[in-house]
């Protein structure tokens, strides 16, 4: 085991949806819990319910101080109440960083832009220093789905940039990713890609999978459903014979659903936690990844871990020069398939004729993905 040596040093973790139940959460928390013999480590987030008696009952967060406002909106809430809340845990980010005075700040893009400002004003003001995770790249992510006036777009742009500028360190998800930024900010701050991890689960040998085509993940704007759903809906009236499973939530949830109504070959099994979600994937034998070329510049698909750790064959859809195709090409993880509704047809009848190969995940990788290794990674960012 590798020992960091690093001095007595306070640190805080800036990230509204803290849900230690998925990869990313329990991650955040395990660097706070690696980092809490350097020195206080504080919690800033927002949550619906009491996540110090939670995370109590659950024997953790002993060394860490939460501090944690009400959440009052949902995913499904208006545009409004949803800005009004991130204004807000904006305003609450500046206070707790003032009363707490951390040394050392890890910020992400949740919420993006403003609150990672607030945290560089907070480290200009008071000599600390800070890590800025861009999970994804806005407002130009947020752009693709919805228009954003070009003033406003600006606007954002030059505080992000401001940001990223400030900061001690980044850390992205693709070289693409890391290119953008470099070209869009200028600043020559030092990036490292760090993958996100997935939950481990023990691989199913290929005669236990007892599903075929599985999506699990948000059924959003950027994930090429209405194209998934159409070329879906003609294999199964030409006959196809493989089964199709759906896991989670997103604006496309409701045609999601209509679609299972309609095919018996189809099921709909709404949100599952992750946990559940990982072994989910883990019985079937190939995963849809599907991704709008043009946002994987600026944001890479966060499911692709589990898919990976869960040896189920992906079926990336597409441009063959994206990042998300080089990732699954470079590391054997399954095919790539172009956005055309004929060609995914065709690749969907082309699996029933192949005989099924299990993804051999190398040992490196495995490490990689893993959330010990994405805490010890992070770790190492904040406090060199």
């Amino acid at each position: 085991m590798i020992k960091i040596k690093i001095k007595k040093k306070s640190l805080a973790i800036v990230n509204r949806t803290f849900l230690h139940d998925t990869p990313l959460g329990e991650g955040l928390l395990q660097l706070l819990e690696l980092a809490a013999s350097t020195g206080p480590g504080y919690l800033i987030t927002q949550s619906k319910c009491n996540l110090k008696e939670q995370l109590a009952i659950e024997g953790r967060g002993k060394y860490i101080n939460i501090r944690s406002c009400k959440a009052f909106t949902t995913p499904s809430s208006g545009l409004l109440k949803r800005i009004f809340e991130a204004l807000f845990f904006s305003m609450w980010t500046f206070i707790c960083l003032v009363l707490t005075r951390p040394t050392n700040v890890y910020v992400a893009t949740d919420p993006p832009v403003v609150v990672p400002f607030i945290v560089a004003v907070y480290c200009r003001l008071f000599g600390a220093s800070f890590v800025y995770h861009l999970q994804d790249i806005h407002p130009e992510a947020a752009n693709i789905v919805v228009p954003v006036n070009k003033f406003l777009f600006s606007f954002l742009q030059a505080i992000d940039n401001f940001t990223i500028r400030n900061a001690k360190a980044l850390i992205t998800l693709s070289e693409d990713m890391m290119e953008y930024i470099r070209e869009r900010s200028g600043a020559s701050t030092r990036i490292c890609i760090i993958d996100n991890p997935g939950f481990y689960v023990e691989p199913v040998s290929t005669d236990k999978r007892t599903g075929d085509i599985i999506f699990c993940g948000n059924a959003g704007r950027l994930q090429r459903i209405p194209l998934l759903i159409g070329v879906i809906d003609e294999y199964l009236l030409r006959g196809g014979v493989l089964n199709f499973t759906f896991a989670g939530g997103g604006c496309f949830a409701p045609e999601i659903n209509l679609l299972a109504e309609n095919f018996d070959q189809v099921t709909y099994l709404g949100v599952l936690p992750a946990s559940q979600a990982a072994k989910l994937v883990n019985q079937h034998r190939w995963a849809l990844l599907p991704i709008d070329d043009e946002v994987t510049k600026f944001a890479f698909p966060s499911k692709s871990s589990s898919y990976a750790l869960s040896r189920t064959t992906i079926i990336a859809i597409c441009g063959v020069d994206t990042s998300v195709s080089i990732w699954v090409n470079k590391n054997g993880l399954g095919i790539v398939c172009e956005p055309d509704h004929n060609t995914l047809v065709e690749c969907l009848f082309d699996l029933e004729k192949d005989s099924y190969k299990s993804i051999f995940l190398k040992e490196k990788m495995l490490k990689r993905l893993s959330i010990s290794e994405y805490s010890k990674s992070l770790l190492k960012v904040v406090f060199c």
